[in-house]
Parts: structure tokens; C-alpha cells; sequence
């Protein structure tokens, strides 16, 4: 589990998931519903990410979002 605290991160482990999973740009952006080059943007930044691109992203590349408080644990660890 990785925690997140700032924008490029979630980038850098989109790009990264994606690559590891041997998926090109072209093939996550057309599940999605983006261009090509609209992903790249958003792999290098993320700033523009909307809720719902992440949502997708995440589900495209098998992918979880565990939100909770600071300093907590969350369930099953």
C-alpha cells in the first residue's frame, strides 16, 4: 500500500501500473474514452485528473483507492 501526498505521485503510479501490466498509452486511453495523448498528459500531470478519469484508470488498470484518516490503519493490514 502506498500512501499519496502529493499530485505527481498518482501520475508516476498510473504510467508505472500501466507499464507493468504491458499496456500502451493508445490501449488505456481507448478503454477510458481518451485520446492517446490526453493520457500522456495526464501520467505526467495530474493536476487535471478528473474524479471520474481516475475512477476509470484505476478500474482499467486493476487498481484500488483506499481513502482513510491520517495516522490510521486501515481494515485487513
Amino acid at each position: 500500500m502506498r500512501t499519496i501526498t502529493t499530485l505527481s505521485q498518482i501520475g508516476t503510479i498510473l504510467a508505472s501500473r500501466r507499464k507493468h501490466l504491458k499496456l500502451s498509452q493508445a490501449e488505456v486511453a481507448e478503454r477510458i474514452g481518451l485520446s492517446q495523448n490526453r493520457l500522456s498528459v495526464l501520467e505526467s500531470e495530474p493536476d487535471s485528473l478528473t474524479a471520474r478519469q481516475l475512477l476509470a484508470l484505476l478500474n482499467t488498470l486493476d487498481l484500488e483507492l483506499i481513502i482513510t484518516e491520517r495516522g490510521s490503519e486501515p481494515k485487513g493490514s
